[in-house]
């Protein structure tokens, strides 16, 4: 197999996480939530790999007609925002005028962050919130807070998507890496188990999901603090 096939099957690769956001918005019209997040965990774990893929085999030189990047953002933003957006709002979580505020606030800002150039540092993390509200609308259907305490952290994020503040890429961000990609990976696992028991509030999954995420979401503005942002 010559190096340009396997660059194109790595573009072919990215492009199922198309497929697998249909297979997600389908269910989640059914009001299928478990069957929901489990495609988009399973479109979660394609971007994670997808990535070091197009590296290896150097997408950019081998299959240049296709541009990379744009699928995956047309992707992520299918399975980050799209689908989770309206899960959130249909599932009666965030009633009335709380649901109308996520749908519009989580679209409109994603929007703009997908389009800003300087969306990476230099150490390959993300400047601000990346938009990953499949993992945020998860846990929300997980932990079910009260809606007001929802309606700040949609807020909280929204904000800190275009504030300097670094968020790790799983990854490409080097410094702690040993750690965040284990966490990453249990954070996946924990989704899947999550979803399979269908959000059941006994489920161990539950604490998992809020371990992992609060490193996640910490672990870029910690290394801020303790190192400066030298990225």
């Amino acid at each position: 197999m010559t190096l340009r096939t396997k660059a194109l099957l790595v573009h072919l690769f990215t492009a199922t996480g198309a497929v697998f956001a249909m297979l997600a918005m389908l269910a989640a019209v059914d009001q299928r939530w478990d069957l929901m997040f489990l495609w988009l965990v399973v479109a979660f774990a394609v971007d994670g790999v997808d990535g070091p893929l197009a590296r290896k085999y150097d997408v950019k030189r081998n299959a240049k007609e296709f541009d990379g990047v744009l699928l995956d953002l047309i992707i992520d933003y299918l399975t980050y925002v799209f689908v989770p957006a309206y899960a959130l709002f249909k599932s009666g979580l965030m009633p009335g005028w709380t649901g109308w505020f996520a749908i519009i606030v989580i679209t409109f800002a994603s929007a703009m962050y997908f389009a800003d150039t300087r969306m990476k540092t230099k150490d390959y993390s993300f400047s601000g919130f990346p938009g990953c509200w499949n993992m945020v609308v998860l846990v929300l259907f997980a932990l079910e807070p009260n809606f007001y305490i929802m309606v700040a952290l949609i807020t909280v994020l929204a904000v800190a998507m275009f504030l300097p503040v670094k968020f790790v890429h799983p990854v490409r961000t080097e410094r702690w890496r040993m750690l965040t990609l284990p966490m990453a990976l249990a954070w996946t696992i924990f989704a899947g188990w999550a979803a399979v028991v269908d959000f059941h509030p006994q489920s161990w999954a539950h604490w998992g999901l809020a371990a992992t995420s609060i490193y996640l979401l910490g672990a870029g503005a910690m290394q801020q603090l303790l190192h400066g942002s030298d990225g």
